[in-house]
Protein backbone atom coordinates (compact mmCIF):
# COMPACT_ATOMS: atom_id res chain seq x y z
CA UNK A 1 0.00 0.00 0.00
CA UNK A 2 1.33 3.27 -1.24
CA UNK A 3 2.65 5.52 2.19
CA UNK A 4 3.30 8.93 2.77
CA UNK A 5 5.89 10.56 4.77
CA UNK A 6 4.79 13.36 7.50
CA UNK A 7 7.23 15.95 7.34
CA UNK A 8 4.89 17.88 10.06
CA UNK A 9 5.97 14.96 12.48
CA UNK A 10 10.01 15.53 11.68
CA UNK A 11 9.76 19.27 12.10
CA UNK A 12 7.94 19.11 15.34
CA UNK A 13 10.93 16.71 16.59
CA UNK A 14 13.19 19.43 15.35
CA UNK A 15 12.04 22.53 16.31
CA UNK A 16 10.90 20.97 20.11
CA UNK A 17 14.43 19.71 20.65
CA UNK A 18 16.19 23.28 19.55
CA UNK A 19 13.30 24.37 22.13
CA UNK A 20 15.47 22.27 24.41
CA UNK A 21 18.41 23.52 23.62
CA UNK A 22 17.76 27.08 24.18
CA UNK A 23 15.64 25.63 27.33
CA UNK A 24 19.04 24.50 28.66
CA UNK A 25 20.72 27.15 28.48
CA UNK A 26 18.06 29.68 30.01
CA UNK A 27 18.77 27.10 32.85
CA UNK A 28 21.63 28.62 33.46
CA UNK A 29 20.68 31.86 33.87
CA UNK A 30 16.91 31.28 35.39
CA UNK A 31 16.51 31.05 39.13
CA UNK A 32 15.58 27.56 38.93
CA UNK A 33 17.76 25.28 40.35
CA UNK A 34 20.66 23.44 37.71
CA UNK A 35 24.20 22.25 37.76
CA UNK A 36 25.82 25.24 37.26
CA UNK A 37 24.62 28.79 37.38
CA UNK A 38 25.36 32.70 36.24
CA UNK A 39 26.72 34.76 38.54
CA UNK A 40 23.85 37.27 37.84
CA UNK A 41 20.14 35.54 37.91
CA UNK A 42 16.91 36.81 35.35
CA UNK A 43 13.78 36.29 36.62
CA UNK A 44 11.96 36.93 33.87
CA UNK A 45 12.73 33.68 32.22
CA UNK A 46 10.80 32.20 34.44
CA UNK A 47 7.86 32.99 32.14
CA UNK A 48 8.81 31.75 28.81
CA UNK A 49 10.62 28.98 30.05
CA UNK A 50 7.60 28.00 32.15
CA UNK A 51 5.43 28.54 29.12
CA UNK A 52 7.25 25.62 27.31
CA UNK A 53 7.74 23.29 30.20
CA UNK A 54 4.64 22.44 30.29
CA UNK A 55 4.18 20.49 27.13
CA UNK A 56 7.62 20.28 25.57
CA UNK A 57 7.95 17.16 27.08
CA UNK A 58 4.95 15.29 26.67
CA UNK A 59 4.58 16.15 22.91
CA UNK A 60 8.05 14.88 22.48
CA UNK A 61 6.70 11.37 23.98
CA UNK A 62 3.39 11.66 21.48
CA UNK A 63 5.70 11.81 18.98
CA UNK A 64 7.30 8.78 19.74
CA UNK A 65 4.26 7.12 20.02
CA UNK A 66 3.84 8.14 17.20
CA UNK A 67 6.76 6.96 15.66
CA UNK A 68 6.31 3.71 17.38
CA UNK A 69 3.29 3.30 14.98
CA UNK A 70 5.25 3.52 12.10
CA UNK A 71 7.50 1.32 13.37
CA UNK A 72 5.19 -1.36 13.92
CA UNK A 73 3.34 -1.35 10.36
CA UNK A 74 6.45 -3.51 9.15
CA UNK A 75 7.81 -4.88 12.64
CA UNK A 76 7.59 -7.87 14.69
CA UNK A 77 7.51 -7.43 18.72
CA UNK A 78 10.29 -8.89 18.98
CA UNK A 79 12.46 -7.31 16.39
CA UNK A 80 10.41 -3.66 17.33
CA UNK A 81 12.23 -3.86 20.96
CA UNK A 82 15.50 -5.28 19.76
CA UNK A 83 15.47 -1.54 17.33
CA UNK A 84 14.50 0.13 20.71
CA UNK A 85 17.23 -1.04 22.80
CA UNK A 86 19.71 -0.53 20.25
CA UNK A 87 18.69 3.08 19.59
CA UNK A 88 18.07 4.05 23.07
CA UNK A 89 19.96 1.94 25.32
CA UNK A 90 23.52 1.89 23.64
CA UNK A 91 23.27 6.12 23.11
CA UNK A 92 22.19 6.08 26.92
CA UNK A 93 25.25 3.81 27.88
CA UNK A 94 27.68 5.63 26.06
CA UNK A 95 26.51 9.51 26.87
CA UNK A 96 26.43 7.99 30.31
CA UNK A 97 30.43 6.97 29.91
CA UNK A 98 31.43 9.78 27.59
CA UNK A 99 29.35 12.91 27.53
CA UNK A 100 27.63 13.45 31.18
CA UNK A 101 31.40 13.22 32.99
CA UNK A 102 32.40 16.77 31.97
CA UNK A 103 28.69 17.73 32.95
CA UNK A 104 29.56 16.44 36.81
CA UNK A 105 33.37 17.30 36.81
CA UNK A 106 32.39 21.21 35.99
CA UNK A 107 29.47 20.78 38.53
CA UNK A 108 32.13 19.69 41.43
CA UNK A 109 34.69 22.40 40.28
CA UNK A 110 31.68 25.48 40.94
CA UNK A 111 30.46 23.69 44.10
CA UNK A 112 34.30 24.19 45.50
CA UNK A 113 35.97 20.33 45.55
CA UNK A 114 39.57 20.14 43.95
CA UNK A 115 40.21 18.12 41.02
CA UNK A 116 43.60 17.82 39.27
CA UNK A 117 42.22 17.90 36.18
CA UNK A 118 39.38 15.39 34.12
CA UNK A 119 41.21 12.51 33.95
CA UNK A 120 41.49 12.68 38.07
CA UNK A 121 38.12 13.19 38.59
CA UNK A 122 36.88 10.83 36.23
CA UNK A 123 37.17 7.34 38.35
CA UNK A 124 35.09 9.75 41.29
CA UNK A 125 32.62 9.87 38.51
CA UNK A 126 31.41 6.38 39.47
CA UNK A 127 31.17 7.03 42.84
CA UNK A 128 27.62 6.85 44.03
CA UNK A 129 24.47 7.94 42.20
CA UNK A 130 23.81 11.88 41.22
CA UNK A 131 22.84 13.98 43.14
CA UNK A 132 24.89 12.72 46.64
CA UNK A 133 27.28 10.60 44.15
CA UNK A 134 28.47 11.60 40.62
CA UNK A 135 27.16 9.12 38.19
CA UNK A 136 24.02 10.03 36.68
CA UNK A 137 22.30 10.49 32.72
CA UNK A 138 21.18 14.12 33.31
CA UNK A 139 19.82 15.51 30.58
CA UNK A 140 19.33 11.86 29.06
CA UNK A 141 16.78 10.36 31.02
CA UNK A 142 14.63 10.33 28.70
CA UNK A 143 15.65 7.80 26.74
CA UNK A 144 15.61 5.02 29.80
CA UNK A 145 11.71 6.43 30.19
CA UNK A 146 11.19 5.61 26.36
CA UNK A 147 13.06 2.43 26.24
CA UNK A 148 11.14 1.06 29.59
CA UNK A 149 7.41 2.26 27.85
CA UNK A 150 8.55 0.76 24.51
CA UNK A 151 9.06 -2.20 26.16
CA UNK A 152 5.73 -2.46 28.37
CA UNK A 153 3.55 -1.24 26.10
CA UNK A 154 4.58 -3.38 23.20
CA UNK A 155 1.40 -6.32 23.90
CA UNK A 156 -0.81 -3.18 23.70
CA UNK A 157 0.40 -1.61 20.22
CA UNK A 158 0.79 -5.20 18.66
CA UNK A 159 -3.22 -5.80 19.97
CA UNK A 160 -4.04 -2.29 18.41
CA UNK A 161 -2.11 -3.21 15.14
CA UNK A 162 -4.86 -5.14 13.98
CA UNK A 163 -7.47 -3.51 11.53
CA UNK A 164 -10.35 -1.99 12.58
CA UNK A 165 -10.39 -2.08 16.66
CA UNK A 166 -13.58 -0.79 18.04
CA UNK A 167 -12.64 1.48 20.29
CA UNK A 168 -10.27 3.08 17.92
CA UNK A 169 -12.92 3.05 15.13
CA UNK A 170 -15.09 4.48 17.34
CA UNK A 171 -13.07 7.47 18.25
CA UNK A 172 -12.09 8.02 14.67
CA UNK A 173 -15.59 8.38 13.83
CA UNK A 174 -16.72 10.93 16.74
CA UNK A 175 -13.53 12.55 15.43
CA UNK A 176 -14.57 13.05 12.23
CA UNK A 177 -18.17 14.80 13.64
CA UNK A 178 -16.32 16.63 16.21
CA UNK A 179 -13.18 17.28 16.28
CA UNK A 180 -13.16 19.33 19.52
CA UNK A 181 -13.79 15.55 20.58
CA UNK A 182 -9.71 15.41 20.48
CA UNK A 183 -10.14 16.91 24.27
CA UNK A 184 -11.24 13.27 25.61
CA UNK A 185 -7.59 12.42 25.70
CA UNK A 186 -7.82 14.46 28.88
CA UNK A 187 -9.76 12.47 30.76
CA UNK A 188 -7.02 9.94 31.53
CA UNK A 189 -5.22 12.19 33.15
CA UNK A 190 -7.71 13.32 35.50
CA UNK A 191 -7.17 10.00 37.99
CA UNK A 192 -2.92 10.37 37.62
CA UNK A 193 -3.80 14.00 38.82
CA UNK A 194 -6.01 12.89 41.83
CA UNK A 195 -4.03 10.07 42.62
CA UNK A 196 -0.46 11.63 42.67
CA UNK A 197 -1.49 14.62 45.15
CA UNK A 198 2.26 15.13 46.26
CA UNK A 199 3.55 14.88 43.02
CA UNK A 200 7.04 15.60 41.66
CA UNK A 201 9.39 14.57 38.92
CA UNK A 202 12.80 13.31 39.74
CA UNK A 203 13.86 11.65 36.31
CA UNK A 204 15.57 9.13 38.10
CA UNK A 205 13.33 6.25 36.80
CA UNK A 206 13.28 4.26 40.22
CA UNK A 207 10.37 5.61 42.30
CA UNK A 208 9.42 8.11 39.83
CA UNK A 209 5.69 7.07 39.46
CA UNK A 210 4.24 10.07 38.58
CA UNK A 211 6.38 11.20 35.40
CA UNK A 212 6.48 7.29 34.24
CA UNK A 213 2.26 7.22 34.35
CA UNK A 214 1.97 10.94 33.22
CA UNK A 215 4.34 10.26 30.11
CA UNK A 216 3.41 7.15 29.21
CA UNK A 217 -0.58 8.09 28.81
CA UNK A 218 1.50 10.94 26.48
CA UNK A 219 2.49 7.89 24.47
CA UNK A 220 0.21 5.60 24.33
CA UNK A 221 -1.88 8.50 22.88
CA UNK A 222 0.90 9.64 20.22
CA UNK A 223 0.22 5.88 19.01
CA UNK A 224 -3.38 6.21 18.78
CA UNK A 225 -4.00 9.62 17.31
CA UNK A 226 -1.75 8.39 14.38
CA UNK A 227 -4.16 5.06 14.16
CA UNK A 228 -6.62 7.30 13.04
CA UNK A 229 -4.87 8.69 10.52
CA UNK A 230 -6.27 11.28 8.31
CA UNK A 231 -8.98 11.98 10.85
CA UNK A 232 -6.45 13.12 13.35
CA UNK A 233 -4.81 15.50 10.80
CA UNK A 234 -7.96 17.09 9.42
CA UNK A 235 -9.43 17.61 13.08
CA UNK A 236 -6.02 19.40 13.95
CA UNK A 237 -6.39 22.07 11.05
CA UNK A 238 -10.24 22.51 11.67
CA UNK A 239 -9.96 23.54 14.88
CA UNK A 240 -5.92 25.03 15.21
CA UNK A 241 -7.22 28.48 15.96
CA UNK A 242 -9.56 27.39 18.64
CA UNK A 243 -6.85 24.93 20.48
CA UNK A 244 -4.48 28.47 19.87
CA UNK A 245 -6.77 30.57 21.87
CA UNK A 246 -7.69 28.01 24.78
CA UNK A 247 -3.58 27.67 25.32
CA UNK A 248 -3.27 31.07 25.40
CA UNK A 249 -6.06 31.54 28.32
CA UNK A 250 -5.30 28.65 30.04
CA UNK A 251 -1.60 29.91 30.51
CA UNK A 252 -2.63 33.04 31.77
CA UNK A 253 -4.69 31.40 33.92
CA UNK A 254 -2.01 29.51 35.60
CA UNK A 255 0.44 32.78 35.64
CA UNK A 256 -2.13 35.42 36.67
CA UNK A 257 -4.54 33.38 39.25
CA UNK A 258 -3.80 31.66 42.80
CA UNK A 259 -5.56 28.91 41.99
CA UNK A 260 -6.05 25.13 44.24
CA UNK A 261 -3.81 22.40 43.45
CA UNK A 262 -6.71 20.51 41.87
CA UNK A 263 -7.87 23.42 39.54
CA UNK A 264 -4.70 23.75 38.79
CA UNK A 265 -3.92 20.82 37.86
CA UNK A 266 -7.03 20.26 35.54
CA UNK A 267 -5.76 23.83 34.00
CA UNK A 268 -2.61 22.51 33.23
CA UNK A 269 -3.92 19.15 31.36
CA UNK A 270 -6.30 21.84 29.43
CA UNK A 271 -3.33 24.44 28.52
CA UNK A 272 -0.65 20.98 27.52
CA UNK A 273 -3.23 19.33 25.43
CA UNK A 274 -4.27 23.11 24.13
CA UNK A 275 -0.48 23.51 23.08
CA UNK A 276 0.04 20.00 21.44
CA UNK A 277 -3.04 20.00 19.16
CA UNK A 278 -2.23 23.38 18.39
CA UNK A 279 1.07 22.91 16.87
CA UNK A 280 0.12 19.54 14.93
CA UNK A 281 -2.65 21.62 13.61
CA UNK A 282 -0.17 24.26 12.56
CA UNK A 283 2.44 22.09 11.47
CA UNK A 284 -0.01 19.79 9.46
CA UNK A 285 -1.28 22.77 7.93
CA UNK A 286 2.04 24.64 6.34
CA UNK A 287 5.03 22.23 7.24
CA UNK A 288 4.07 18.85 6.00
CA UNK A 289 6.49 18.82 2.76
CA UNK A 290 9.71 17.58 1.58
CA UNK A 291 12.59 20.00 2.06
CA UNK A 292 16.75 19.03 2.09
CA UNK A 293 16.77 21.13 5.22
CA UNK A 294 13.94 18.93 7.59
CA UNK A 295 16.02 16.02 5.97
CA UNK A 296 19.12 16.87 7.21
CA UNK A 297 17.77 18.25 10.48
CA UNK A 298 15.84 15.36 11.52
CA UNK A 299 18.86 13.16 10.86
CA UNK A 300 20.98 15.16 13.09
CA UNK A 301 18.33 15.73 16.18
CA UNK A 302 19.49 12.82 17.85
CA UNK A 303 23.42 13.42 18.19
CA UNK A 304 22.26 17.37 18.98
CA UNK A 305 20.19 16.49 22.10
CA UNK A 306 22.84 13.96 22.88
CA UNK A 307 25.52 16.29 22.93
CA UNK A 308 24.05 19.85 23.71
CA UNK A 309 23.96 19.79 27.77
CA UNK A 310 27.76 19.23 28.02
CA UNK A 311 28.72 21.99 25.40
CA UNK A 312 26.23 24.22 27.28
CA UNK A 313 27.79 23.37 30.46
CA UNK A 314 31.02 23.70 28.91
CA UNK A 315 30.89 27.44 28.09
CA UNK A 316 28.88 28.13 30.43
CA UNK A 317 31.63 27.08 33.31
CA UNK A 318 33.83 29.45 31.36
CA UNK A 319 31.37 32.12 31.01
CA UNK A 320 29.78 32.49 35.09
CA UNK A 321 32.34 35.01 36.55
CA UNK A 322 32.93 37.27 33.39
CA UNK A 323 31.98 41.08 33.48
CA UNK A 324 29.08 40.48 30.29
CA UNK A 325 25.61 41.53 30.29
CA UNK A 326 23.36 38.09 30.50
CA UNK A 327 22.17 38.21 27.08
CA UNK A 328 25.26 38.40 25.54
CA UNK A 329 26.63 35.36 27.77
CA UNK A 330 23.29 33.76 26.32
CA UNK A 331 23.69 34.15 22.97
CA UNK A 332 27.24 33.18 22.89
CA UNK A 333 25.81 30.39 24.72
CA UNK A 334 23.36 29.33 22.13
CA UNK A 335 25.23 29.95 18.89
CA UNK A 336 28.42 27.31 20.81
CA UNK A 337 25.76 25.21 21.83
CA UNK A 338 24.44 24.58 18.22
CA UNK A 339 27.74 25.25 16.50
CA UNK A 340 29.56 22.34 18.80
CA UNK A 341 26.98 20.32 18.57
CA UNK A 342 27.07 20.79 14.24
CA UNK A 343 30.87 20.21 14.15
CA UNK A 344 30.84 17.61 16.31
CA UNK A 345 28.25 16.14 14.25
CA UNK A 346 29.19 16.66 10.89
CA UNK A 347 33.38 16.49 11.24
CA UNK A 348 33.22 13.75 13.86
CA UNK A 349 30.11 11.30 13.67
CA UNK A 350 29.17 11.39 9.97
CA UNK A 351 32.64 10.91 9.13
CA UNK A 352 33.22 7.81 11.50
CA UNK A 353 30.46 5.45 10.43
CA UNK A 354 31.38 2.87 13.31
CA UNK A 355 30.67 5.45 16.14
CA UNK A 356 27.66 6.70 14.36
CA UNK A 357 25.04 3.97 16.25
CA UNK A 358 26.62 4.94 19.66
CA UNK A 359 24.82 8.59 19.02
CA UNK A 360 21.39 7.57 17.82
CA UNK A 361 22.50 8.11 14.07
CA UNK A 362 21.23 5.53 11.48
CA UNK A 363 19.88 5.94 7.94
CA UNK A 364 16.95 8.07 7.41
CA UNK A 365 13.75 5.22 7.05
CA UNK A 366 10.19 6.69 5.39
CA UNK A 367 8.16 7.23 8.19
CA UNK A 368 4.75 6.46 6.99
CA UNK A 369 1.15 7.30 7.00
CA UNK A 370 -1.38 4.90 5.97
CA UNK A 371 -3.74 8.50 5.12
Amino acid sequence: MKTERRYDIDWIRVIVFDILIIFHVGMFFSPWEWHIKNNEIVNWLNYPMGFTSYWRIPILFIVSGMGTRFAFSNKTGKSYIYERISRLFLPLIVGMLIVVPPQVYLERLTQGLDFHNYFDFYPHYFEGVYPSGNFSWHHLWFLPYLLLMSIVATPLFLYLRKEKRFLVEKFKSLINKYSVSLYLLIVPFIPIELLFENKSMTHALFGDWYALVFYFVFFISGYLLISIKSSFWNAVIRIRHLTLIIGVLSFSIIVIFDINRLIFSMVKIVNIWSWILAIFGFAAKYLNRQSSLIKYRNKAVYPFYILHQTITIICGYFLINIDLHYSLKMAIMIVATFGGSWLIYEFIILKIPIIQPLFGVKRIKTIANKA
